[in-house]
């Protein structure tokens, strides 16, 4: 019967079981009920343009349009703003708040303009490695892949003075991406999946990486058209409605992580840098919440709770 049905079954290696609903307990620091994660992308100068020799240009951005067969400065530009503008504006919004991100930043974009990982790096923030280009690695030929990580590592280290440990690829990572960080080595953790609401430690992985999922709800990018965002309460009130689901899963004894994705050129922008804000004081003085780096968690499930956490 069966080889009538379309298609396959989905490969033993996908793992859709995860936890059976029984979680494993993260014993978050000053036993918080929740860790939140606040991720900025760092895209600027990244995205695919013509007029930076790339193949094409970056369709979306402020409106979907594709330019072909000419560098599309108008494209450029509305990147360009959150390089110009929007960054300071993000940083200034978590130093008043004294809350700590992860800058999550393109290779290509730090060596054209590097106070953009030196700036958060030296206000205490993480700079973790984005890929090179802003695109995706699926598909990526491995040799060209291999040289995409090395890039990125170096100019991230070059710019901030510090080796990025942290990944995360551009929507689809490729069947070789999570070997080859392992590989080169220096990685504590990715974030190439969105499958949980809590890091864990994949089978066959080398000793001190952690997988840590990303989200793309709480996300800033919905702020794109059709995205679902429009006016700035549509982010801050959606990001507010999980941070209270996920205190209250908390405080009945499953404590979870929460990621809430940033992007210079949405977030940065007059009308809506108050939705961070918004977020950022609705978690202020609440040490039910710990609000961490990447690495910080990464680091805090090996050494407490990664006996608990491999999948």
């Amino acid at each position: 019967m069966t080889q009538l049905l379309p298609g396959g079954m989905p490969p033993a290696s996908r793992d859709l079981l995860g936890h059976a609903g029984r979680p494993p307990h993260p014993r978050w620091p000053g036993d918080a009920r929740l860790a939140i994660s606040f991720v900025v992308n760092v895209e600027e100068g990244a995205e695919l343009s013509l007029g930076s020799g790339d193949e094409r240009n970056e369709p979306v951005h402020e409106v979907n349009r594709i330019l072909e067969g000419a560098p599309d400065l108008c494209m450029e530009s509305h990147f360009a703003y959150g390089a110009r503008v929007g960054i300071w504006r993000v940083l200034d919004a978590f130093d008043a708040f004294g809350r700590k991100a992860t800058f999550s930043s393109c290779g290509r974009c730090i060596a054209a303009t590097p106070i953009l990982a030196a700036e958060p790096a030296r206000r205490g923030h993480e700079v973790s490695a984005h890929g090179w280009r802003w695109e995706s690695h699926a598909g990526m030929e491995e040799a060209l892949e291999r040289a995409v990580i090395a890039a990125t590592v170096a100019a991230i280290e070059r710019a901030s003075g510090q080796r990025p440990v942290g990944w995360h690829t551009k929507s689809s990572a490729s069947v070789n991406t999570r070997r080859l960080l392992w590989e080169h080595g220096g990685f504590l953790y990715d974030s190439d999946a969105y499958d949980d609401d809590l890091p864990r430690i994949l089978p066959g992985s080398p000793p001190g990486h952690v997988l840590l999922p990303y989200a793309f709800d709480t996300n800033d990018m919905r702020f794109s058209p059709g995205g679902g965002f429009v006016q700035v309460r549509d982010f801050s009130d959606y990001c507010i409605g999980a941070i209270e689901r996920l205190l209250k899963e908390g405080a009945a004894g499953s404590p979870k992580m929460l990621s809430i994705g940033l992007h210079l050129r949405f977030i940065g922008r007059p009308a809506r840098i108050g939705g961070l804000e918004a977020i950022l004081e609705h978690i202020a003085n609440r040490p039910e919440i710990w609000v961490a780096r990447r690495r910080d968690i990464a680091e805090h499930w090996l050494t407490v709770a990664g006996a608990g956490g491999r999948a």
